[in-house]
């Protein structure tokens, strides 16, 4: 049965989406760009901004009762692939073993300006 899972650590839906949906052991967190939800503001730098999108995931998650080590699969989008290797320092902060399946795409742009963004799914 689907649930609607919403932290007050990460920044709210700022459309018709929700933070993440679970259904049964699954739970599909939507794009987390690199906002603060206590100031409404983006960091600056690409380390900074990965750092700030993984907290808002690693909310999410919590929020549901999962962690890092439930993420099978998360997509990274990057303004710039050249950041490529600066997002990948901060994201190996974050996933230390068992290591998600993971792919990272340049986009045009992101929404705010970001720099990126950063989805997930989980399993129990």
């Amino acid at each position: 049965m689907k649930k609607i899972i919403a932290s007050p650590h990460a920044p709210k839906a700022v459309g018709p989406y929700s933070q993440a949906v679970a259904d049964g052991s699954t739970l599909y967190l939507s794009g987390q760009l690199p906002i603060d939800a206590s100031t409404g503001k983006m960091p600056e730098g690409i380390e900074a901004q990965t750092r700030q999108s993984l907290e808002n995931l690693g909310h999410i998650l919590r929020e549901a009762g999962y962690d890092f080590s439930n993420v099978v699969k998360t997509t990274v989008l990057l303004q710039s692939i050249g950041d490529f290797g600066a997002m990948n320092g901060v994201y190996a902060e974050y996933f230390t073993s068992e290591m998600p399946a993971r792919v990272c795409y340049q986009v045009a742009a992101l929404p705010m300006g970001a720099l990126v963004e950063i989805d997930a799914i989980a399993v129990k």
